[in-house]
């Protein structure tokens, strides 16, 4: 993402399977990394359970990722829960977290670009 690279900051994918990876390239330029042992997914993992499925929100995600062209696949451990998060220079520690609640529950980006810019003034000082 040129908004990343414009303010130093590089982009990662933490992914728990190969499984998908390769289509997921398509949407993510950044290195790929795989954690088999879902260390980076925290001491408490948070899974999408079956019930999941029955929430409008979740089927209205779907379908807005269906319409740009996103098919994604019926294969693998997909009750597994993401996130985002914004790791700062040196021991600045995490500046921006968040844990998917649920299947499309994505970030805010425009948060993701205000930390951007903040961490990104903080080192021309």
């Amino acid at each position: 993402m040129p908004q990343f690279e414009a303010h130093g900051f590089d982009l990662f994918g933490i992914v728990h399977e190969n499984r998908g990876v390769e289509a997921f390239r398509a949407f993510f330029k950044g290195p790929i990394y795989l954690d088999a042992e879902r260390k980076f997914y925290g001491p408490k993992e948070r899974w999408m359970l079956f019930s999941g499925f029955i929430r409008p929100s979740v089927w209205s995600s779907f379908f807005r990722a269906r319409g740009k062209g996103f098919e994604g696949n019926m294969k693998g451990e997909g009750r597994l829960l993401g996130g985002v998060f914004v790791i700062g220079p040196g021991d600045e520690g995490i500046l921006l977290e968040h844990r998917e609640s649920e299947f499309g529950d994505h970030v805010n980006t425009t948060a993701i670009l205000d930390v951007l810019k903040q961490t990104a003034e903080k080192t021309k000082l």
